[in-house]
């Protein structure tokens, strides 16, 4: 029986010279990754959230998220282009067929056979990449699959794991170097905002155990004794999870000048227990539990009575150059709208410029520490109170965090530009086609009613295709659909609406979830009889209908 094994974070120097020599070769490759060209090249997508897995098992449908990256499909276009996509679990065939039949002149069955689909048929709650590397035989096989010298891997994010099977395959890794993910934390975020000169909500330092926490969270409300909350943050959470909300209003007998500093660190240390998290299933006993681990600082809240979450994403290339891709508005939600839903593109006008040159300076102290590929920086927006100010200065910004990884926005985006091959317009912050004309969209993750559930992937597809709810790749406008396979068991899908405008962005978004509501009323849930024709078994000679 051939052993397992085992990835390991430990690095050897001769194993971390390779890794730098292999990062190199991505400064050659790099127009051939990005332009829409003849050259010949192998793309391996490794679609793996090698994130807190804890913390991934509060979202619904976290298993089926390695479809996120499945937009790369697009790349296929390319006629001398082949992808090897990895999952943890199969893909449905017509999942994989919707995404073929978006490329614009080229021949489904011409594309398919630039596709290949490797599968390590593993559901743990583990990140697909550990569990590549506990398969030897699965790693030959991609391994055969690509030329190693016309090849590079991408993936959601990258750490130890993914250098890891970066090096066992012999090709470059276009993603972060895992030796830098610090500045992708929480305290990681606050240095480098403060480094440059990006505004970012006043916080505490990183510590390592409850106690700490509640001597650092005092120290910042004796900073603001007019601060009414704020947010306990893990230092590697995500989209909102691993943030909690710390209520000081029930305790404001003991503000600063009111009682000591003891009293007050005891008084905290007592109310963490009663924090207000993000997950109905969180408790302060499993978040505490991870601080140790993970570590925790205290953030002041930002108050407002009208907020917004902006974003801005940016990538470094391989020879250092800063490029800002694109700024949203981000669609949050969950208790205290911390949880992120969805997003809208572009960014308010009157903002999105500033938007802009905060997260160059970003991107510019990112480059100088040797960071690669997307980055992306959330803000806080609160509106200033009185209409003396000048559009573009009627709200003020909080950075929040940095993260270096793809991310909620990432698909969306890159949906976007792949179908139109257009180009983002930094000096107005706009999209435009190749014809010149702007475009917009919204997008979620998070379209979930429990009226879906019981819809297959196949089902989708009948409804999309009476409905006419397709992206028309005539006028570049519709909705690219993502997700599919949540739909099923969590009645949760993902959308891209795109438009000529953002009203039309936001009439196609919301005709699609009017569609979906009258397709799933309880009579036709229940009845047996759809509204929407069902098309025929189509048998394929391989057993599958």
């Amino acid at each position: 029986m051939q052993s397992l094994t085992i990835p390991s974070t430990t690095m050897y120097s001769e194993d971390l010279e390779q890794f730098r020599q292999l990062q190199l070769q991505l400064r050659d490759r790099w127009q051939a990754v990005e332009q829409f060209d003849h050259n010949d090249c192998d793309i391996l997508v490794i679609p793996s959230l090698s994130l807190d897995q804890r913390e991934l098992l509060k979202i619904k449908g976290v298993h089926h998220y390695e479809e996120r990256l499945l937009f790369s499909l697009i790349r296929l276009q390319n006629p001398c282009t082949r992808l090897i996509y990895v999952t943890s679990q199969p893909i449905h065939p017509s999942v994989i067929e919707y995404y073929l039949q978006l490329l614009p002149g080229v021949p489904f069955s011409q594309a398919r056979d630039r596709l290949l689909l490797l599968c390590a048929y593993d559901s743990s709650p583990r990140s697909l990449t550990e569990k590549i590397l506990e398969r030897p035989r699965l790693v030959e096989r991609i391994r055969q699959a690509i030329r190693a010298e016309r090849s590079y891997m991408t993936c959601f994010n990258a750490t130890t794991l993914e250098r890891d099977l970066a090096l066992q395959l012999n090709i470059p890794l276009l993603g972060l170097d895992p030796s830098l993910l610090y500045w992708g934390t929480k305290s990681g975020s606050r240095e480098i905002f403060a480094e440059a000169e990006v505004p970012h909500p006043d916080g505490s330092d990183l510590v390592w155990n409850s106690a700490d926490l509640a001597k650092v969270a005092v120290e910042l409300w004796e900073r603001q004794p007019d601060l009414k909350r704020m947010v306990i943050k893990l230092n590697e959470g995500f989209s909102g999870q691993g943030n909690a909300l710390l209520d000081l209003r029930p305790i404001q007998h003991l503000a600063p000048g009111n009682a000591s500093t003891a009293e007050r660190v005891q008084e905290i240390r007592d109310r963490f227990e009663s924090l207000s998290f993000q997950s109905d299933t969180e408790t302060w006993d499993n978040f505490s539990s991870r601080i140790p681990e993970l570590g925790a600082i205290a953030e002041a809240f930002i108050e407002g009575e009208e907020k917004r979450s902006p974003s801005v994403q940016g990538r470094i290339t391989p020879g250092g150059e800063v490029e800002i891709l694109s700024t949203h508005d981000q669609i949050l939600g969950g208790p205290d709208g911390q949880i992120f839903l969805g997003c809208s593109f572009p960014a308010d006008e009157s903002y999105r410029l500033r938007l802009q040159e905060w997260g160059w300076k970003v991107g510019k102290a990112l480059a100088a520490r040797g960071a690669l590929e997307r980055y992306s920086v959330d803000f806080i927006a609160v509106r200033r109170a009185g209409d003396g100010a000048a559009p573009g200065e009627q709200w003020e910004f909080q950075a929040i965090e940095i993260n270096l990884r793809k991310g909620g926005t990432t698909h969306p985006f890159m949906t976007l530009k792949l179908l139109t091959n257009g180009r983002y317009d930094r000096p107005t912050g706009q999209f435009y086609n190749q014809q010149g004309v702007p475009k917009y969209y919204i997008a979620t993750d998070n379209l979930q009613k429990d009226r879906y559930r019981g819809l297959l992937p196949s089902d989708l597809m009948d409804i999309i295709a009476h409905h006419r709810l397709h992206f028309n790749s005539i006028t570049e406008t519709g909705t690219v659909f993502h997700l599919m396979g949540c739909l099923s068991e969590f009645g949760k899908v993902g959308l891209t609406s795109i438009g000529n405008s953002p009203q039309q962005a936001e009439e196609i978004y919301n005709r699609v979830i009017q569609v979906l509501d009258s397709e799933t009323t309880e009579q036709n849930s229940y009845s047996g009889h759809p509204s929407t024709p069902m098309l025929p078994i189509q048998w394929n000679g391989r057993g599958e209908g």
